[in-house]
């Protein structure tokens, strides 16, 4: 019995190092996959004029990696080359309000999500990001609004209905 506890702690011990292992991996190749991709969509739009995927694709990096200003430039850029599909546009514009978001450019991002629903009435993510952009400028009422139309499209919404609730019992009056 005394000799079989140290094989046992040993073992826990190579099982634990082996799922810390499998995880640093993971993210180094999920870093190189990422960080291949922005090479090389750097380097076809710097020798020739990309597509609006290729733009989109590239700012969503940049989002990724917090550079808001950069990915704003490109999300743009992809509005401009070319007339895109309600679906395709919607996802830029959603992108562009996230990014203003990030930088707490409120009025920016209301604007572009405010797009992205036009383009896609139905787009819960854009509204679930809208009712968060109210709340950071304090529109406890119009955030609480939003989430209800989340709410309505997707009733199992579990943002809109965690943060509606929240809002709720921060309007409600105390007793």
């Amino acid at each position: 019995m005394d000799s079989s506890l140290p094989i046992i702690y040993l073992s826990l011990f190579l099982s634990l190092l082996g799922v810390a292992a499998w995880f640093v991996l993971r993210q180094i190749f999920k870093t190189r996959k990422t960080e291949s991709s922005l090479d090389e969509l750097q380097m076809k739009l710097k020798s020739e004029k990309g597509s609006s995927e290729e733009y989109y694709q590239l700012g969503c990096i940049y989002s990724e990696k917090k550079m808001y200003a950069q990915s704003i430039k490109l999300f743009q850029q992809s509005l401009k080359i070319e007339k895109l599909p309600s679906q395709e546009s919607a996802l830029v514009y959603n992108a562009l309000g996230f990014a203003y978001t990030a930088q707490e450019q409120y009025d920016l991002a209301i604007r572009h999500y405010k797009e992205a629903i036009k383009a896609v009435p139905d787009y819960v993510t854009a509204l679930n990001n809208l009712g968060y952009t109210y709340e950071k400028k304090k529109l406890i009422a119009q955030a609480i609004e939003v989430y209800e139309e989340a709410l309505k499209i997707e009733p199992n919404n579990a943002t809109a209905k965690k943060r509606a609730e929240s809002l709720r019992k921060r309007l409600a009056p105390s007793k």
